[in-house]
Protein backbone atom coordinates (compact mmCIF):
# COMPACT_ATOMS: atom_id res chain seq x y z
CA UNK A 1 0.00 0.00 0.00
CA UNK A 2 1.28 3.47 -0.76
CA UNK A 3 1.30 6.38 1.70
CA UNK A 4 -2.21 7.39 0.60
CA UNK A 5 -3.63 3.91 1.31
CA UNK A 6 -4.28 3.00 -2.33
CA UNK A 7 -3.98 -0.50 -3.69
CA UNK A 8 -0.59 -1.29 -5.12
CA UNK A 9 -2.17 -1.78 -8.53
CA UNK A 10 1.03 -2.94 -10.19
CA UNK A 11 1.58 -5.81 -7.74
CA UNK A 12 0.38 -9.38 -8.19
CA UNK A 13 0.34 -12.58 -6.17
CA UNK A 14 0.22 -16.07 -7.65
CA UNK A 15 -1.77 -18.79 -5.87
CA UNK A 16 -0.98 -22.33 -7.08
CA UNK A 17 -3.08 -25.33 -6.11
CA UNK A 18 -0.17 -27.79 -6.28
CA UNK A 19 -2.27 -30.94 -6.60
CA UNK A 20 -4.22 -29.39 -9.48
CA UNK A 21 -1.07 -28.26 -11.29
CA UNK A 22 0.54 -31.67 -10.85
CA UNK A 23 -2.60 -33.38 -12.17
CA UNK A 24 -2.81 -31.29 -15.33
CA UNK A 25 0.93 -31.54 -15.97
CA UNK A 26 0.64 -35.32 -15.70
CA UNK A 27 -2.60 -35.76 -17.67
CA UNK A 28 -2.34 -33.01 -20.29
CA UNK A 29 1.40 -32.61 -20.86
CA UNK A 30 3.14 -35.94 -20.07
CA UNK A 31 4.63 -35.08 -16.65
CA UNK A 32 7.15 -32.36 -17.52
CA UNK A 33 9.26 -30.78 -14.80
CA UNK A 34 8.67 -27.05 -14.77
CA UNK A 35 10.44 -24.01 -13.35
CA UNK A 36 7.83 -22.65 -10.93
CA UNK A 37 9.69 -19.35 -10.48
CA UNK A 38 9.62 -18.71 -14.23
CA UNK A 39 6.01 -19.96 -14.38
CA UNK A 40 4.91 -17.46 -11.72
CA UNK A 41 6.77 -14.59 -13.40
CA UNK A 42 5.07 -15.32 -16.72
CA UNK A 43 1.66 -15.51 -15.03
CA UNK A 44 2.19 -12.08 -13.47
CA UNK A 45 2.78 -10.49 -16.87
CA UNK A 46 3.55 -6.78 -16.49
CA UNK A 47 2.76 -6.82 -12.77
CA UNK A 48 5.46 -6.99 -10.11
CA UNK A 49 5.24 -10.31 -8.27
CA UNK A 50 4.74 -9.73 -4.57
CA UNK A 51 4.92 -13.42 -3.87
CA UNK A 52 3.98 -16.84 -5.24
CA UNK A 53 2.16 -19.22 -2.94
CA UNK A 54 2.22 -22.98 -3.47
CA UNK A 55 -0.35 -25.13 -1.62
CA UNK A 56 -0.20 -28.91 -1.30
CA UNK A 57 0.18 -31.84 1.11
CA UNK A 58 2.99 -34.24 1.75
CA UNK A 59 2.26 -37.76 0.49
CA UNK A 60 0.86 -40.41 2.79
CA UNK A 61 3.20 -42.67 4.73
CA UNK A 62 1.98 -45.71 6.61
CA UNK A 63 3.64 -46.87 9.79
CA UNK A 64 6.11 -48.26 8.93
CA UNK A 65 6.21 -46.71 5.44
CA UNK A 66 6.71 -48.82 2.36
CA UNK A 67 9.75 -48.19 0.15
CA UNK A 68 7.48 -46.50 -2.42
CA UNK A 69 5.91 -44.26 0.27
CA UNK A 70 9.38 -43.31 1.49
CA UNK A 71 10.50 -42.51 -2.04
CA UNK A 72 7.44 -40.33 -2.79
CA UNK A 73 7.75 -38.52 0.54
CA UNK A 74 11.48 -37.87 0.06
CA UNK A 75 10.86 -36.59 -3.47
CA UNK A 76 8.15 -34.19 -2.30
CA UNK A 77 10.27 -33.10 0.67
CA UNK A 78 13.15 -32.23 -1.68
CA UNK A 79 10.76 -30.37 -3.99
CA UNK A 80 9.28 -28.34 -1.10
CA UNK A 81 12.77 -27.56 0.23
CA UNK A 82 13.80 -26.27 -3.22
CA UNK A 83 10.64 -24.15 -3.56
CA UNK A 84 11.13 -22.59 -0.14
CA UNK A 85 14.58 -21.36 -1.21
CA UNK A 86 13.16 -19.43 -4.18
CA UNK A 87 12.85 -15.67 -3.73
CA UNK A 88 9.35 -14.48 -2.87
CA UNK A 89 7.96 -18.01 -2.76
CA UNK A 90 5.91 -19.40 0.07
CA UNK A 91 4.92 -23.05 0.50
CA UNK A 92 1.85 -23.84 2.56
CA UNK A 93 1.26 -27.47 3.41
CA UNK A 94 -2.01 -28.95 4.54
CA UNK A 95 -2.37 -32.48 5.80
CA UNK A 96 -3.93 -35.65 4.52
CA UNK A 97 -7.09 -36.91 6.14
CA UNK A 98 -8.81 -40.23 5.63
CA UNK A 99 -12.44 -39.88 4.53
CA UNK A 100 -14.35 -43.01 3.59
CA UNK A 101 -11.16 -44.99 3.13
CA UNK A 102 -9.65 -42.38 0.77
CA UNK A 103 -6.98 -39.83 1.56
CA UNK A 104 -8.02 -36.25 0.91
CA UNK A 105 -6.25 -32.94 1.38
CA UNK A 106 -7.30 -30.96 4.42
CA UNK A 107 -6.67 -27.23 5.03
CA UNK A 108 -5.18 -26.65 1.59
CA UNK A 109 -8.13 -24.92 -0.09
CA UNK A 110 -8.93 -22.84 2.97
CA UNK A 111 -5.30 -21.69 3.25
CA UNK A 112 -5.36 -20.51 -0.37
CA UNK A 113 -8.73 -18.78 0.12
CA UNK A 114 -7.60 -17.03 3.31
CA UNK A 115 -4.41 -15.74 1.66
CA UNK A 116 -6.33 -14.54 -1.40
CA UNK A 117 -8.83 -12.61 0.73
CA UNK A 118 -6.19 -11.31 3.16
CA UNK A 119 -3.94 -9.88 0.44
CA UNK A 120 -6.89 -8.50 -1.52
CA UNK A 121 -8.72 -6.87 1.37
CA UNK A 122 -5.43 -5.65 2.82
CA UNK A 123 -4.92 -3.86 -0.50
CA UNK A 124 -1.48 -5.43 -0.95
CA UNK A 125 -2.13 -6.57 -4.53
CA UNK A 126 -3.91 -5.32 -7.61
CA UNK A 127 -3.96 -8.69 -9.38
CA UNK A 128 -4.46 -12.24 -8.13
CA UNK A 129 -3.43 -15.09 -10.40
CA UNK A 130 -4.95 -18.43 -9.44
CA UNK A 131 -4.02 -21.85 -10.79
CA UNK A 132 -6.83 -24.24 -9.88
CA UNK A 133 -9.97 -25.91 -11.16
CA UNK A 134 -11.93 -26.00 -7.91
CA UNK A 135 -15.20 -24.06 -7.61
CA UNK A 136 -14.80 -23.99 -3.80
CA UNK A 137 -12.75 -20.82 -4.36
CA UNK A 138 -15.68 -18.83 -5.80
CA UNK A 139 -16.55 -17.00 -2.51
CA UNK A 140 -12.90 -15.98 -2.00
CA UNK A 141 -12.67 -14.84 -5.63
CA UNK A 142 -15.81 -12.75 -5.18
CA UNK A 143 -14.34 -11.15 -2.03
CA UNK A 144 -11.10 -10.35 -3.89
CA UNK A 145 -13.03 -8.77 -6.75
CA UNK A 146 -15.12 -6.70 -4.32
CA UNK A 147 -11.82 -5.41 -2.86
CA UNK A 148 -10.90 -4.13 -6.33
CA UNK A 149 -8.47 -6.89 -7.30
CA UNK A 150 -8.29 -8.24 -10.85
CA UNK A 151 -8.62 -12.04 -10.59
CA UNK A 152 -7.10 -14.12 -13.38
CA UNK A 153 -7.51 -17.90 -13.56
CA UNK A 154 -5.04 -20.20 -15.30
CA UNK A 155 -6.59 -23.59 -15.94
CA UNK A 156 -6.84 -26.72 -18.06
CA UNK A 157 -10.02 -27.34 -20.05
CA UNK A 158 -9.71 -31.01 -19.05
CA UNK A 159 -10.28 -30.14 -15.39
CA UNK A 160 -12.34 -27.03 -14.67
CA UNK A 161 -15.70 -26.07 -13.16
CA UNK A 162 -17.88 -23.68 -15.18
CA UNK A 163 -18.81 -21.81 -11.99
CA UNK A 164 -15.15 -21.00 -11.43
CA UNK A 165 -14.73 -19.73 -14.99
CA UNK A 166 -17.76 -17.48 -14.53
CA UNK A 167 -16.48 -16.06 -11.22
CA UNK A 168 -13.09 -14.74 -12.37
CA UNK A 169 -12.38 -11.54 -14.30
CA UNK A 170 -10.19 -13.26 -16.88
CA UNK A 171 -9.24 -16.84 -17.67
CA UNK A 172 -6.30 -18.27 -19.57
CA UNK A 173 -5.84 -21.85 -20.73
CA UNK A 174 -2.57 -23.48 -19.69
CA UNK A 175 -1.37 -24.69 -23.07
CA UNK A 176 1.69 -26.35 -24.56
CA UNK A 177 3.18 -22.97 -25.45
CA UNK A 178 3.20 -21.89 -21.79
CA UNK A 179 4.53 -25.25 -20.59
CA UNK A 180 7.30 -25.13 -23.21
CA UNK A 181 8.43 -21.74 -21.83
CA UNK A 182 8.80 -23.12 -18.29
CA UNK A 183 9.91 -26.73 -18.92
CA UNK A 184 13.25 -27.67 -17.36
Amino acid sequence: MDAGGAILENRAAVFVDGAYLTKILDVDFGKPKIDLARFSEILCGDYERLRAYYYNCMPYQSSPPTDEERRRFASMDKFVYTLRKLPRFEVKLGRLGCVGGEFVQKRVDIALAVDLVRLSCGRMIGKAVIVTGDSDFVPAIEAAKEAGVLVVLYYSPSSIHDELLSAVDESVVIDQSLISQVAR
